[in-house]
């Protein structure tokens, strides 16, 4: 859609922050958008992806998805989570992911804008169980900068994995710094 590289032109044009973004996958990849601190960084992690030409899934808390902005959140890629049932949100995306070759979906581990003991590990189940690589995206208060990071291809070792992704994001500040939840799963402690 010729209209999606336009509007994130017009972001780039207004915004405080800057694009700085490594290529992602041709093929599709499950992409991090971290710090989640705040509701524009929906905005900006849109406008990143239609930069890059991509029409990214996102998953949403359903109650953003009741009249009159469900229609508007589904048109935008949204797939409603009810977080009090999320079971079989994993089978849902895979079947999506294995009935399309190009498939991306913007995950926000912290699942919230306010501090977390953890990040959900839907991200991570979700690429292993797909094959999809991990790309790790990004929004850096400190430098005003916005973009995405590296690919990693997930092994299995969860800590290992994880350890890649806490190295990314140490020095990656949101745009409410205070309220960014550490990269942790549970499954490691």
């Amino acid at each position: 859609m010729i209209i999606r590289p336009l509007i994130a032109r017009a972001v780039w044009a207004f915004s405080p922050y800057k694009l700085r973004s490594a290529n992602p996958p041709e093929t599709g990849a499950v992409l991090i958008g971290a710090p989640h601190t705040s509701n524009w960084d929906f905005v900006l992690m849109l406008a990143i992806a239609w930069s890059h030409n991509i029409a990214p899934k996102w998953l949403g808390k359903h109650t953003l998805f009741k009249r009159p902005f469900g229609p508007i959140m589904r048109l935008l890629g949204g797939i409603p989570v009810n977080r009090t049932n999320p079971a079989g949100l994993v089978d849902e995306v895979v079947a999506q992911v294995q009935a399309n070759p190009r498939f991306f979906l913007v995950v926000t581990p912290e699942g919230t804008r306010g501090k977390k003991e953890y990040w959900k590990s839907g991200f991570y189940r979700i690429a292993r169980s797909t094959g999809l690589p991990l790309v790790l995206g990004y929004v850096d208060s400190t430098t005003k900068t916005t973009g995405l990071g590296p690919t990693i291809q997930l092994t299995g070792d969860v800590k290992a994995d994880m350890d890649k992704v806490r190295s990314f994001y140490a020095d990656k500040r949101g745009i409410r710094p205070d309220d960014f939840t550490p990269p942790m799963l549970r499954e490691e402690a």
